[in-house]
């Protein structure tokens, strides 16, 4: 990483650095920036800050509604650090000790723990003796994977596959070796399980990525060492995250305005130049860090002239959308912890539904995010609980059709009744979100959650970074480098932030 910047002095320009986009990326390079003495103005379209990560209202109460994992903690204690505080000053949250249940049609069930011992114990329950052997040595392969890739990729702002082999010498090519990139996740999970529900599971961390575990690389199976590593629970929801790191953002010095759209960068030069607001407003910059989807940009949403930001690849290849029911309800089950996965029969089916097919999957996986549990030792002193039901959705712009989507909410419904859960997700009081509503709420994101999709080995490598093709102009989010997910979008923040600082030490 690189280094404290206290002592680095104000800038030497009477012109502020400028953030476009209060989420995870904005408001982590936005903080790195005021650390290294910056005059920094963050704006942000949203009435509050937080991008995906977002609450929504539901009989009078915020339900997290967009991200609901919190992993990686030292990413965001390493840009506090700079700041002069850390995470556990800042928000109150403790590790998970379930990190989830997964649950099968025929009723069998498994949680993994964040202790791996318990882990192994529930896998030799749920499976035998010899799936628990295998799940150990994915264990070992998954750290394997993240020794390999977490340094000289995740956290290596300009990422190439001969730098990477590079920083591990000849030992590095036996691990990229036993990694097996080229190989798909699916098929590599193949090679470590023989229970088809295993398989499956850890199938499903593609989905992360907004990927189909068919075509994404194995590389991905390194999750499952983030996970091992530590699953958070913040108290308060995951909404605290983004109110404190706005919080050390304007202790800072950062100014931030919600509500307040750019409409266009001004651009000379090959040069950004400053930025127009909606408000007619106009912020003289040459340092302008954009934290919203890279597509946005190759879309024209910011001026025709910064178009040329990013190549124009980036336009296409969107990954998984979603559509999700927030609701309160007084659940009668003590079948459910934080995060509930209820997987289907047929997996390869749910995905050639969403990308071979462009249709909602006529049976989907569904993740259930039971947000007030494990607070209690008992389903009865809980009450209306806050929850949050999520199914995987091909990208859309226009809305889909009504019925499609009544159709999928009643057999969702079907499939949690059939397990004790009754939400009725078609009452009134529930609030759904389709992959339309999203891709009005982020600006060139085709209603995707995660940025493009990761198909191939070659995809991670394909992101844009940190340095756009225009001066001046540098990119984070979730569809940058290093990709989607809480942690990888703060990652791109400090990139984005670095490479700014540089740049500007060198003019």
């Amino acid at each position: 990483m690189f280094p404290l910047y206290a002592g680095m002095g104000q800038s030497d320009t009477h012109q502020p650095s400028v953030v476009i986009g209060g989420g995870m990326g904005g408001l982590i390079a936005a903080i790195e920036l005021a650390a290294a003495g910056h005059s920094v103005q963050l704006f942000e379209q949203a009435a509050s800050v937080g991008g995906k990560l977002r609450v929504q209202y539901t009989d009078g109460q915020a339900v997290d509604a967009g991200p609901t994992v919190f992993t990686l903690a030292d990413v965001f204690d390493a840009s506090l650090a700079r700041a002069g505080t850390c995470l556990a000053d800042e928000i109150s949250y403790q590790p998970a000790d379930v990190l989830a249940r997964h649950i099968w049609p025929d009723g069998s069930r498994l949680d993994l723990f964040a202790d791996r011992q318990r882990s192994l114990e529930a896998v030799s329950a749920f499976a035998g003796a010899r799936a628990a052997d295998q799940f150990a040595g994915f264990l070992r392969a998954s750290t394997r994977a993240a020794r390999l890739l977490d340094g000289p990729f995740m956290r290596e702002p300009r990422p190439g596959i001969v730098r990477l082999m590079g920083r591990h010498g000849p030992s590095g090519w036996l691990d990229m070796a036993r990694l097996n990139p080229f190989a798909s996740l699916w098929r590599a999970l193949g090679q470590h399980f023989d229970d088809p529900r295993l398989r499956q599971l850890f199938a499903r961390y593609a989905t992360y990525t907004g990927s189909d575990p068919f075509q994404a690389s194995a590389s991905l199976m390194l999750i499952a060492h983030v996970e091992q590593a530590g699953v958070w629970q913040i108290n308060g929801g995951m909404i605290e995250l983004a109110r404190a790191l706005a919080r050390v953002a304007r202790r800072l010095g950062v100014v931030i305005e919600t509500g307040q759209t750019v409409t266009e960068l001004e651009i000379a030069g090959g040069r950004v130049r400053g930025l127009h607001l909606a408000d007619e407003r106009y912020i003289a910059s040459s340092h302008v860090v954009f934290n919203g989807d890279a597509r946005a940009l190759a879309d024209g949403t910011l001026g025709a002239a910064a178009r040329r930001a990013v190549h124009r690849r980036i336009a296409t290849d969107a990954g998984l959308s979603g559509v999700t029911w927030v609701c309160r309800r007084r659940l009668a089950s003590d079948d459910l912890t934080h995060h509930n996965v209820l997987f289907n029969a047929d997996y390869r089916a749910e995905f050639n539904d969403i990308f071979g097919q462009g249709r909602l999957p006529r049976d989907p996986t569904i993740y259930l995010c039971a947000q007030d549990r494990p607070a209690v030792d008992h389903v009865s002193e809980l009450g209306a609980e806050r929850l949050l039901c999520l199914v995987n959705a091909p990208p859309a712009v226009t809305p889909l059709d009504p019925g499609a989507l009544s159709a999928l909410t009643e057999r969702v419904d079907a499939r949690l009744a059939a397990h004790g859960l009754a939400l009725e997700l078609a009452r009134p009081d529930v609030v759904r979100t389709d992959p339309a509503a999203f891709a009005r709420a982020f600006p060139g994101s085709r209603g995707a959650l995660y940025g493009h999709a990761a198909h191939g080995w070659r995809a991670p490598f394909q992101r844009p970074t940190a340095r756009s093709k225009i001066h001046g102009l540098y990119l984070a989010g979730g569809s940058c480098h290093p990709g989607a997910g809480l942690p990888m979008a703060a990652l791109s923040g400090q990139h984005a932030a670095r490479a700014l600082l540089e740049d500007h030490a060198s003019t």
